[in-house]
């Protein structure tokens, strides 16, 4: 049945044996039992999975449904009973609206596409089983291929394919053309009809409320400016250069961090390191082990502690003492630091941040690049300043990179297909081995069993970390981006080498060998035709195919152990039995775990390729891809309802990279038929009716893209200009419906990590322990942050720092058994950066804006005031601030901390929430005051207007006469340092001139 048979190079020897077993490396692999015993044991392990499953989950909820746990009210998912299969009514139930609610866009796009996916393949289902299967088996040499040739059942299989097309009935191939058409008309009508309800989910998360109160939706970012602009008022000239709109924005120029983002990866890496050291020495704190730990320093510090191995205790813990004085240095210094050239642009109604955006599609200002920011999560900071030069090098150089790493991955398969997956093949030509194998074949069996797919497995676990790495290192600017560029170089990689070179590695290597042979007695062109390439493919294809209805067979087992998360449960479990797992990571291991959404997408593109390229030539892949997918869906949407979250929510923003890797998979899949049919045929004829279904394909993108692209990116793409807002200057605004904050780079205020130990090695810290023993990470950001502050106390949940006991405020910090769940730790900035997303899962989104003040809803808490469930406390009276022991009253801002130069500053300058009522202007509540985020931690931003006194209070007067104003430039905005002209300092904002 194959191109030939394994057996025949068994008589070889040496190089001939090798050469003869790469003709057709998975020769072996394709045997007709193996279709029955995959579908046997894929549908029977599959159900007994779900079985255990359904057994446990109910006595297991931090594993099998965290989110019930952790999720606040709005995003909590449908609860579920105690029975065995009582997930199943609430999943079955959950209507597209509830997952949108409860678990984002993201998700509920993915859902879709899946969905998508097994609706396309059960209607290809069947025309494949009622005209594609009998037109094959119509079309076959029932002369040749018959029980006699084919043994075991196998004629039944090749029957099923075009392999031995009969000449007398070549005009079943017809009804391939046909069926072309087909597929491409049903996957066509299902991407548009897709398209539109994805629009639609579109519009109806840009009408949310949570979209529309979100700093993200309505700012700007700004990058590829040049050195002139690279100010706040610069930023002003752009916009208005692509836009004139009714309002100004607030303008912040990025400042430049330089090694503080480093160092705190580095003060991170460090404070793991130790708590793992302190974890494994400390996993007996009775009777501690009588010799200390040891480590070599790093590279960079050896200068000081020498090549030989140092104490490791007191090694991490001055080197995080060291990074924690240097952190505190460069932050105190950063206004000092030059402009970059990014920055954002934060407006006052969304619609004039969309319309510009859109504008901004086909104009450059000054060669600068205008478009949405993305959440403030979702950024990646060290890529914002590069060049556009820079940026375009690095993506040369990372493309070069990944075809590079595609080629080398060509011998690696093949040979872990010919000799990993058959260890027979290695002991023919490893007399060594032979004797081993002969003598052990029970455990060499096991083993091949194993190694295989565990090596496979692991292989593909590391592509996407190392296709990740190279995408940032690629320049990409957001971490949305980036999964899109993952996802696209593992699809073109798994096609390349795990479809492509799979199905014509052998047919290349016996066509050279047969050209050269015909070479010997004919000339170079007649020995190409002799050696009948198409046919070798077309016969090949035809070969290979049944290896891929096993193999997609086998995929229902890697969605059931998604369902049961095995992998996690037994590495969880090892690491607790046999390891010293540190407190962070034991909490960590409670959290809901992130979806990787690039790796998925992957495996379901590749899987829907294989099924549409193999449409015709095996008919059987449809209904078996149609099965997974339907499976999937159902254990897919249990799974992203109630285990996993959404890392960087992106609104939906993957769609359109699915629609394109669809519409490239249909074309492929046309170009496969078109090469089988030419194949068994021999003329060209039939291809040719062929071409014009790919211009359709091209066709109902260029529509879709046209008539859809712009309703789903942009909120708006114009605003009628109010006559009223450009000519009258008095005209009135709310204050508090301004935006009055900016994004920052989270170096500058992104709490240090503090050590974690077990409440059990308590006694016998003081002994081993010498690191800093107060909250010295809470230091003055220069008053350059996003968000103030207060540090938590880390034994009261919910309570800030000057509420914890005195003892507790130390270097490290103390975790009871009682405490070690994420519930007590996910509105952790270091705990939520990695496993809480962008905060909303848990109400905590880190960029809404307040209806009160325009400040993001996270320095207020998760209802918009002081507090929150579970969170921050409310903010201490004036009155208890000034009772505090002075070493209490810290916090990540530069305003509260007791040596901050604004501890003495003057009423206007307090935070609000220590501001008795003698400090407030009568009339005023404590929010309608000159707000903080605009005294302290906007310094740079620009004001909208100038305020006026006004009976009216909350009130501010402005016209766009009063700001754009020729070649004075932008009233209230400054444009020139008073000592040096340079612009770009933060002294002159901080009053420091």
């Amino acid at each position: 049945m194959a191109t030939s048979d394994p057996n025949d190079c068994v008589d070889k020897k040496g190089a001939d044996q090798l050469l003869c077993r790469i003709q057709d490396p998975y020769s072996g692999s394709f045997q007709a039992n193996a279709f029955w015993a995959a579908l046997g044991t894929s549908v029977a392990v599959m159900i007994l999975i779900t079985l255990a499953f359904s057994l446990m989950r109910p006595r297991n909820n931090i594993v099998y449904a965290p989110k019930v746990k952790y999720a606040d009210e709005k995003h909590a998912p449908p609860k579920i009973g105690k029975g065995l299969f009582a997930w199943v009514g609430p999943v079955t139930k959950a209507k597209e609206s509830l997952l949108v609610e409860k678990t984002g866009l993201d998700a509920a796009i993915f859902l879709r596409f899946t969905r998508m996916l097994r609706n396309i393949f059960l209607v290809l289902s069947v025309l494949g089983i009622a005209v594609l299967l009998p037109a094959n088996v119509i079309g076959t040499n029932k002369g040749y291929v018959n029980p006699t040739n084919f043994k075991g059942g196998q004629s039944y299989f090749v029957m099923t394919t075009p392999q031995y097309p009969d000449p007398k009935h070549r005009g079943a191939l017809w009804v391939h053309v046909a069926s072309v058409w087909v597929i491409d008309l049903v996957v066509a009508f299902f991407l548009w009809r897709n398209y539109v309800s994805v629009v639609q989910l579109r519009r109806q998360y840009f009408d949310s409320a949570d979209y529309l109160m979100s700093l993200h939706s309505r700012t700007l970012l700004v990058t590829d400016i040049p050195p002139a602009d690279r100010t706040d008022e610069g930023i002003l000239r752009l916009a208005d250069q692509v836009e004139h709109t009714a309002g100004l924005p607030r303008a912040a120029i990025g400042r430049n961090v330089k090694e503080l983002p480093d160092m705190i990866m580095e003060h991170d890496e460090a404070v793991r390191e130790l708590e793992s050291v302190l974890a494994k020495y400390l996993k007996n704190p009775d009777s501690l082990p009588a010799k200390r730990p040891t480590m070599r320093a790093s590279k960079n510090y050896r200068a000081n502690n020498g090549s030989d191995n140092v104490d490791s205790i007191e090694y991490l813990t001055g080197r995080i003492r060291e990074l924690e004085i240097e952190i505190h240095h460069v932050r105190e210094s950063i206004d000092k630091r030059n402009a970059m050239p990014f920055g954002f642009a934060s407006y006052e109604k969304i619609e004039d941040a969309h319309t510009v955006a859109f504008a901004a599609k086909k104009k450059h200002p000054q060669g600068t690049t205008i478009r949405l920011a993305p959440r403030p999560n979702d950024l990646i900071w060290q890529n914002l300043p590069l060049s556009k030069q820079q940026r375009g090098w690095r993506r040369f150089w990372n493309n070069f990179w990944i075809f590079i790493l595609t080629l080398v991955w060509i011998a690696p398969n093949a040979l872990i297909a010919i000799f990993l997956a058959n260890l027979s093949n290695l002991a023919h030509i490893w007399p060594g081995f032979d004797k081993t194998y002969r003598n052990n074949q029970k455990f060499w069996s096991a083993v091949q069993g194993i190694a295989s797919p565990a090596l496979i497995s692991l292989i593909y676990l590391i592509l996407p970390i190392i296709f990740r790495r190279m995408s940032t290192r690629g320049g990409d600017t957001t971490k949305t981006s980036r999964e899109r560029h993952v996802a696209t170089k593992l699809y073109a990689f798994f096609v390349f080498n795990n479809l492509i070179v799979f199905s014509v590695f052998s047919v290349i290597y016996q066509f050279v060998v047969a050209v050269m042979k015909e070479a010997k007695t004919e000339g170079a062109w007649e020995a190409v035709v002799k050696a009948n390439f198409f046919w070798r493919l077309s016969f090949t294809l035809c070969s290979t195919s049944y290896f891929w209805v096993v193999w997609l067979l086998q995929r229902q087992l890697g969605a059931a152990a998604d369902l049961a998360q095995i992998i996690n449960l037994i590495w969880t479990w090892f690491c607790r039995k046999f390891m010293a797992p540190t407190p962070r990571q034991e909490i960590e291991w409670t959290a809901p775990p992130p979806f990787d959404y690039a790796v998925y997408y992957n495996y379901f593109l590749f899987y829907a390729t294989v099924a549409l390229c193999l449409a015709t030539v095996q008919p059987l892949v449809l209904p078996i891809t149609a099965f997974y997918f339907a499976v999937d869906y159902w254990l897919k949407k249990y799974l992203l309802l109630y285990v996993f979250i959404t890392k960087t929510e992106s609104g939906g923003q993957s769609w359109r990279f699915l629609f394109n890797r669809m519409i490239f998979a249909t074309c492929l899949a046309n170009v496969v038929m078109g090469l089988v049919i030419r194949g068994s045929d021999g003329v060209w004829l039939k291809v040719y009716f062929m071409v014009p279904p790919a211009f359709l394909l091209l066709g109902v993108k260029l529509y879709c893209a046209k008539t859809f692209d712009a309703q789903m990116m942009y909120y708006t793409k114009a605003t009628l200009k109010d006559p009223e807002n450009l000519a009258q200057p008095g005209k009135k605004v709310r204050k508090n419906d301004r935006i009055a904050s900016r994004f920052g780079h989270p170096a500058l205020y992104k709490a240090l990590m503090t050590p974690m130990v077990h409440a059990k090695a308590q006694h016998v810290l003081s002994q081993i322990y010498k690191g800093r023993m107060d909250h010295s990470d809470a230091m003055s950001t220069a008053g350059y942050s996003d968000i103030a502050m207060d540090p938590m106390s880390h034994t009261r949940p919910g309570k800030t720092a000057h509420f914890a006991p005195t003892a507790q405020k130390d270097m490290f910090e103390v975790v009871p058994e009682a405490k070690l769940d994420f519930q007590h730790f996910m509105n952790r900035a270091e705990f939520a950066d990695a496993l809480g997303g962008n905060g909303e899962l848990y109400g905590r989104p880190d960029d809404l804006v307040s209806e009160r003040s325009s400040t993001p809803r996270s320095f207020l808490g998760r209802n918009g005031s002081g507090s929150g469930n579970g969170s921050r406390a409310s903010s201490p009276g004036a009155a208890s601030e000034r009772s505090m022991p002075t070493h209490q009253r810290v916090g990540s801002g530069g305003p509260y901390r007791s040596d901050s130069p604004y501890r003495k500053a003057t009423p206007g300058q307090t935070h609000p929430a220590y501001r008795d009522k003698s400090q407030t202007q009568p009339g005023r509540g404590m929010y309608q005051m000159s707000n903080e985020s605009e005294n302290r931690l906007l310094q740079g931003a620009q004001p909208v207007g100038q305020v006026t006194p006004d009976e009216d209070v909350g009130r501010e007067a402005y016209g766009l006469d009063r700001w754009r104003t020729g070649a004075s430039g932008y009233m209230g905005v400054p444009r020139q340092e008073a000592d040096d002209g340079n612009i770009t300092g933060y002294d002159y904002y901080r009053g420091r001139h």
